[in-house]
C-alpha cells in the first residue's frame, strides 16, 4: 500500500505521472516539453507539479547538476489499486455488493471481453490462494 493515503490527483499530475511511467524519469524541463507544452502550460506549472507529487511520494528525486530528476515511486497498478480502495471505502458504506456490481457493469460496458477476462482474472486469483494439493 502507498504511504500517503486518500490520493487526490488533477488532470495535469496524472498527465505527469502517465508521462514518467513511460520514460521512467525525467526533469522538468523534459516533462514540460512533452506535457506542458501541448496544454499551454510554463514550466513553473510543472515544475510545482512535480513538487507536489514528490511531497505526496508518488516520485522520487535525486539531484542532478542544479536539477532534479524525478522518476515514479509507485507503478501505476499499486496506484490504481488505491484509488478504488479509496472510493469503494468512502462510498460503498463497507458494503462490497455495491463495488462488485458496479465493477460488473463497468466491465460489461467496455465489451464482452472484458467480462471474459475479469473470469479469467477471478479464476486466477482462486487458483493463486488455493495451492495444489497434489504437490
Amino acid at each position: 500500500m502507498l504511504p500517503v493515503k486518500r490520493q487526490n490527483l488533477g488532470e495535469l499530475e496524472m498527465a505527469v505521472l502517465e508521462h514518467l511511467w513511460v520514460t521512467k524519469f525525467g526533469d522538468a524541463k523534459g516533462v514540460h516539453n512533452s506535457v506542458g507544452t501541448q496544454r499551454g502550460i510554463s514550466l513553473n506549472t510543472i515544475q510545482s507539479t512535480l513538487e507536489r507529487l514528490f511531497k505526496k511520494q508518488l516520485l522520487r528525486r535525486e539531484k542532478v547538476s542544479h536539477s532534479y530528476l524525478y522518476s515514479p515511486s509507485v507503478q501505476r497498478e499499486e496506484l490504481i489499486t488505491q484509488l478504488i480502495d479509496d472510493v469503494v471505502k468512502s462510498l460503498s458504506g463497507g458494503k462490497s455488493d455495491y463495488m462488485l456490481s458496479a465493477f460488473v457493469d463497468f466491465a460489461a460496458r467496455a465489451d464482452e471481453s472484458s467480462l471474459d477476462r475479469l473470469e479469467q482474472l477471478i479464476a486466477q486469483r482462486r487458483a493463486d490462494n488455493c495451492p495444489d494439493e497434489k504437490g
